[in-house]
């Protein structure tokens, strides 16, 4: 993914988690998806909060911009 990103001149992950930081962006991780393939939260980046669907769903309705990934 790197070598691809790279040579389609497009930002890498850590370049553009670094602008959503300094734009204040909130990020949120899929506790469902953590739990289901057996990952620590410690093993992902500091700033995430943890939530399911139902958590979710009312904040991205409400949102100006969201991105599921």
């Amino acid at each position: 993914m790197k070598k691809t990103f790279k040579n389609k001149g497009v930002a890498t992950v850590e370049e553009l988690r670094e602008l959503c930081i300094e734009a204040d962006v909130k990020m949120y991780a899929c506790q469902m998806t953590v739990d289901v393939f057996g990952f620590e939260q410690s093993e992902f980046i500091d700033g995430l909060d943890y939530v399911g669907a139902t958590y979710f769903m009312p904040v991205a309705r409400e949102s100006d911009v969201c991105l599921f990934i």
